[in-house]
C-alpha cells in the first residue's frame, strides 16, 4: 500500500501551547533548534519581560542590545500611534516623507561633527553593507581604482550579510562562507599593528571598519586608549575612509551618545541601528560626510548614483519613534543619569565577582559588560561545555534574562534601569555563575 511521505515537522503536542507551536513553525536566529525549549514572552513593562505564564524577568540584555528607555515607554508608544494616524509607510524611492526628514536632521545634529547626510536601511548588517559600498564607490568616483581592500580587526563582528561578514572575523559565524567573501585584512587592536598595516597597504586600502572602543560580539573586548584616535589620524594621512560601526555602541551604551565622542573622533561613515528606535522597530542609518555625498552627484549619464535601497527604506513609523527616542535623551537627561548607574554597576560587579575563582575577567565600558568565565586560573572552559549558555539558562531561575558569547556572559541592560534593578541583575548573575561553575 502506498504510504504518505513523512511530515517534515514534528506533530504538535498541544495545539494551544505557544511553545509547541514555536517548535513546530519557527526557525530562530543563532539557535541550534535540536532540543530547543522556548521561553515565550507575552508582555513587557519597563525593564521587565513577562512570559505566557505571567512570570517576570529583568531584561538584562535589552532584548539583544536594542531597548534603551524600557518597554512600553509612554512617549514611544504615542509616537507610533500618532504616526499611524498619518501614514504607516511611503517609499523613499522617488518620494519623501516627513518623519524621515525630521529624523535625518536630528541625527546630523547629534552625530560627530562633519556627518551631514543620512542613508536609511533596516538593520546593523545593512548599515555596514551600505557603508562598505559607499566607501568603495567613493574611491571609484575619485578615479582611484587601486583602493579596493578593507581593513578590520580580528574577532570583528559587523553583521551577517555577505559584505558585513567579509569584514567580520569570528570563525564560528563566518568560516563556512569564506568561498563567498571578498578578501579583508585583519589586525589585532594594537597600535603597532595598525601602523604596520597602513605603512604596508595604505595606498590600497579603501576603508578601515571598526567598532569604536569595544568589540561587542567578540566578547566585549576593549581597545587600548587612543586606538580610535590613532586610526582617525592614519586614515586621514593615507587617504583611507574611516567607518565607525556604532550599531552596538551607539545611543548611550558606552556612557556617551556615541562612543566616538570619547576620543574626539569624527568618522567618514557612521553606522547606526539597534538602539536607534529605542528598541521598538527595525531601522538603521549610515551617516556620511558632505564630501562623500557630493562625490555621487552628477548627470544621469555619468552613473554616479548610489544604486542601493529596499522597500521599507526610511519607514515613517520607524523614523517617528526614533525621533521620539532622541527627544527622551534630551528631556530626561539620560546621559547625565548614567554616570551614577555605571559606577554602581561597576562596584557591585567587582564586589560580587571581582575575585571569583571562575571569573577570568570583567570587561566594562559604560553599560556594556562582558564577564569571561574560567574553569580554574589560566584554564579556560572547553567550548563544547557551553558554560556561558548554561549560566544564562540558570539566570532565568533567578528572574533575569542574559545572553552568552561563548564563555562570556553579557550584561547590557536598558539605560533606564534603576539602582534596585542593577542590584537584582548583578545578584542573579553571580548566583547563576556560582550554581553552574560550582558544579
Amino acid at each position: 500500500m502506498h504510504q504518505p511521505p513523512p511530515s517534515p515537522c514534528p506533530a504538535l503536542r498541544d495545539h494551544n501551547d505557544p511553545g509547541d507551536r514555536d517548535r513546530r513553525f519557527l526557525w530562530h536566529p543563532f539557535t541550534q533548534m535540536a532540543g530547543w525549549e522556548p521561553l515565550v514572552i507575552a508582555a513587557a513593562e519597563g525593564c521587565w519581560l513577562i512570559d505566557v505564564q505571567g512570570r517576570r524577568y529583568l531584561d538584562g540584555v535589552s532584548s539583544l542590545w536594542v531597548n534603551v528607555h524600557g518597554h512600553r515607554k509612554k512617549e514611544l508608544d504615542q509616537a507610533v500611534r500618532d504616526q499611524l494616524d498619518q501614514v504607516a509607510h511611503s517609499t523613499l524611492l522617488g518620494l519623501a516623507n516627513l518623519p524621515s526628514i525630521d529624523l535625518a536632521e536630528a541625527l546630523c545634529r547629534v552625530a560627530p561633527a562633519g556627518l551631514s547626510r543620512v542613508f536609511y536601511s533596516d538593520s546593523g548588517s545593512t548599515a555596514v553593507e551600505v557603508a562598505l559600498k559607499i566607501a568603495f564607490q567613493t574611491h571609484r568616483h575619485r578615479g582611484n581604482s587601486r583602493r579596493s581592500r578593507f581593513l578590520s580587526l580580528t574577532n570583528a563582528y559587523h553583521g551577517d550579510t555577505l559584505g558585513s561578514v567579509s569584514v567580520g572575523g569570528i570563525d564560528l559565524f563566518h568560516k563556512l562562507f569564506q568561498p563567498l567573501l571578498f578578501h579583508v585584512l585583519h589586525i589585532p587592536p594594537d597600535p603597532a599593528a595598525l601602523h604596520q598595516a597602513f605603512e604596508k597597504y595604505g595606498e590600497e586600502l579603501c576603508a578601515f571598519v571598526v567598532e569604536p572602543l569595544v568589540q561587542g560580539a567578540a566578547g566585549m573586548l576593549l581597545q587600548p586608549p587612543g586606538f580610535l584616535a590613532l586610526a582617525r589620524e592614519l586614515c586621514t594621512r593615507h587617504g583611507v575612509l574611516l567607518i565607525a560601526d556604532e550599531v552596538a555602541t551607539g545611543f548611550g551604551r558606552t556612557g556617551t551618545l556615541f562612543a566616538c565622542e570619547q576620543e574626539g573622533v569624527s568618522p567618514d561613515l557612521l553606522c547606526l541601528a539597534k538602539g536607534i528606535t529605542g528598541g521598538y522597530l527595525p531601522l538603521a542609518a549610515t551617516l556620511a560626510t558632505e564630501e562623500i555625498f557630493e562625490s555621487f552627484l552628477g548627470e544621469p549619464s555619468q552613473q554616479r548614483t548610489f544604486f542601493h535601497g529596499h522597500s521599507y527604506t526610511g519607514n515613517p513609523l520607524c523614523c517617528a519613534v526614533a525621533l521620539a527616542s532622541l527627544r527622551i535623551f534630551e528631556k530626561d537627561h539620560v546621559l547625565a543619569g548614567l554616570v551614577a548607574k555605571i559606577a554602581l554597576l561597576s562596584r557591585l560587579l567587582h564586589e560580587r565577582l571581582g575575585i571569583h575563582p571562575h571569573v577570568l575577567e570583567i570587561r566594562q565600558l559604560g553599560m556594556m559588560i562582558g564577564i569571561e568565565l574560567q574553569k580554574a586560573p589560566s584554564l579556560a572552559y572547553p567550548a563544547e561545555k557551553t558554560m556561558g549558555a548554561k549560566v544564562c539558562v540558570e539566570a532565568r531561575r533567578h528572574g533575569v534574562i542574559l545572553r552568552p558569547l561563548g564563555n562570556v556572559v553579557v550584561l547590557m541592560p536598558p539605560l533606564c534601569i534603576s539602582a534596585d534593578e542593577i542590584g537584582i541583575l548583578v545578584d542573579a548573575t553571580a548566583r547563576a555563575i556560582d550554581a553552574v561553575c560550582g558544579e
